[in-house]
């Protein structure tokens, strides 16, 4: 959105004058001093050539609608001309305006914002499509212009002959994404100035053509509020659902310096005064929003349009976020910075979003298991029987066998795991164990037989107890409860690397605590 401030409106000896507002050149005359009711007459005039100019180009002028603009004026699109304005909408709304102030012959001009009444000139721009011009009636026609590039890609698009499906702001499918892309990094600040000067030309007649040439007398564009985003486009609704409530439950901690600093590329210290949070907002989209500000920007995902997730980063004040001169002449430095933002924020994004997410998988394996009345109880991680009948489970001869067996097949290998004898190791113990095991459906048994097959699952979380236990939990308790005394005073080069390798767990582990936000009790 383009935001545009008067340049030199006070060369030579030229002075604020009154205009004929119906006028196709209008006609100005040096009047000094400039007192209040002279800014009055130029913003009646003004009304009045708004007044008189709608009906000419068959244009209503309605009042500020409940809602979004947006929704309400779309249906004046319908069969809009090139370079045809569509709608007006008149609101009361805040605008820089230069007032007078003094008596007699003694008035000296001030510029004051206040509430006032303007002219939002919805209309079909020949190249970049719907937009609106708002206009402030009072001196010196403070303007506000906002222009959407994914309008004007369509136009280019289609001035090439490029196949494309668009969804408001989002690119569906295209025949050439290549071209696409070139197009959309060869907008330039020429091409916003040559539109903003065309329409600000024709929707505020105060000067005339020469005055506009030899004396300067134009509007200044500058930046007043960007947005630059990036959308990825789900095949299904479903996988989109399960991502962003990934993405809301990992966010948590999304709002501390530290990860703001990552994504907005701006340290934070302590001389920071801006907001500083991460937080999530209910706007009726269907989803929630998830938004992370910094000073007068903010950085946000959200869903869209059913299937689309749009990362989006936006700015109201581009000098004092980014340190980037507000002048639309700094176009490309401004798209580099926000393209960066918006990498890096789904980059962290991406950081936060592990794949070996605990989504309750072991907490049921351990919850007993109701079968046609009967509980079954779960597994546990560290029950010496039940650990020794996995690990006669996952021997080589039962997988090679074809992951069949007997219980009295498991009986040997189980006795041996657990250090006793065959005879301490009743087959009823081990039928129990295949019973739970069975409930959780890691083993089945095959029909009219005394035979059982270990399912591919099963095996895998067979190995995963047995690993955990023996190879993590086992050696890292010991190694934290029991240490033997010597290993404290070795060398860390006369260790072995399975030490090493539990020390650096350890050590991680105390990582992990912090990251997580648990505290170690002093």
């Amino acid at each position: 959105m383009l935001t545009t401030r008067p340049g030199n409106w006070w060369c030579g000896d030229l002075h604020p004058t009154r205009f004929t507002a119906l006028s196709a050149a209008p006609v100005y005359r040096k009047i000094y001093p400039v007192t209040r009711n002279i800014l009055r007459e130029v913003a009646r005039q003004y009304h009045d050539w708004v007044e008189h100019s709608a009906p000419k180009w068959g244009v209503e002028i309605v009042d500020d609608p409940k809602g979004r603009r947006d929704d309400f004026v779309q249906p004046y699109f319908a069969n809009a001309q090139p370079d045809q304005v569509v709608v007006i909408l008149k609101a009361r709304e805040p605008a820089g305006i230069m007032t007078a102030i003094g008596a007699g012959k003694k008035w000296h001009l001030e510029t004051k914002y206040r509430w006032v009444k303007q002219y939002n000139f919805y209309l079909q721009d020949a190249e970049w499509g719907a937009m609106f011009v708002r206009v402030c009636p009072y001196f010196p026609f403070s303007t506000r212009i906002c222009l959407n590039q994914h309008h004007w890609l369509a136009h280019k698009m289609m001035q090439a002959g490029i196949r494309f499906t668009q969804s408001g702001n989002a690119f569906r499918r295209c025949s050439d994404p290549a071209a696409l892309q070139d197009m959309a990094d060869s907008l330039t600040a020429n091409d916003l100035t040559r539109c903003g000067h065309k329409w600000l030309k024709r929707l505020i007649p105060f000067f005339s053509g020469p005055e506009r040439r030899q004396h300067g007398c134009w509007h200044q564009l500058f930046f007043s509020q960007v947005e630059y985003c990036e959308n990825l486009i789900f095949r299904r609704r479903a996988a989109l659902d399960q991502l962003s409530d990934r993405l809301l439950d990992a966010n948590r901690n999304l709002g501390r310096p530290d990860k703001l600093t990552v994504i907005f590329g701006r340290r934070i210290t302590k001389r920071y005064s801006g907001k500083l949070q991460t937080e999530i907002e209910d706007l009726h989209l269907g989803n929630p929003v998830m938004r992370s500000y910094y000073k007068n920007g903010f950085a946000k995902h959200y869903v869209r349009d059913h299937d689309v997730l749009r990362f989006e980063t936006a700015s109201n004040d581009v000098k004092g976020d980014y340190g980037i001169n507000k002048a639309v002449e700094n176009l490309v430095p401004l798209r580099e910075k926000l393209q960066g933002i918006t990498e890096r924020y789904q980059n962290v994004q991406q950081d936060i979003l592990e794949t070996f997410l605990d989504r309750g998988e072991l907490r049921k394996l351990a919850e007993p298991t109701r079968l046609t009345g009967k509980r079954i109880p779960g597994l546990k991680l560290d029950h010496a029987r039940q650990l020794a009948v996995m690990s006669s489970l996952v021997r080589f001869s039962h997988v090679a066998a074809g992951d069949t067996f007997t219980t009295a097949e498991l009986q040997a290998a189980a006795a041996e795991a657990l250090g006793i004898t065959v005879e301490r190791c009743p087959l009823s113990a081990l039928r129990y164990e295949l019973w739970k095991l069975r409930a959780k459906g890691l083993v089945e048994k095959l029909p009219h037989s005394r035979r059982y097959r270990l399912l591919p699952n099963g095996y895998r979380i067979c190995l995963l107890f047995l690993k955990l236990f023996d190879k993590i939990y086992a050696p890292l308790t010991a190694g934290l409860l029991h240490p033997y005394p010597g290993d404290r005073t070795m060398t860390d080069d006369r260790l072995h690397q399975l030490d090493k390798l539990y020390q650096s767990v350890a050590a991680a582990l105390d990582e992990l605590v912090a990251a997580v936000g648990l505290k170690l009790a002093a």
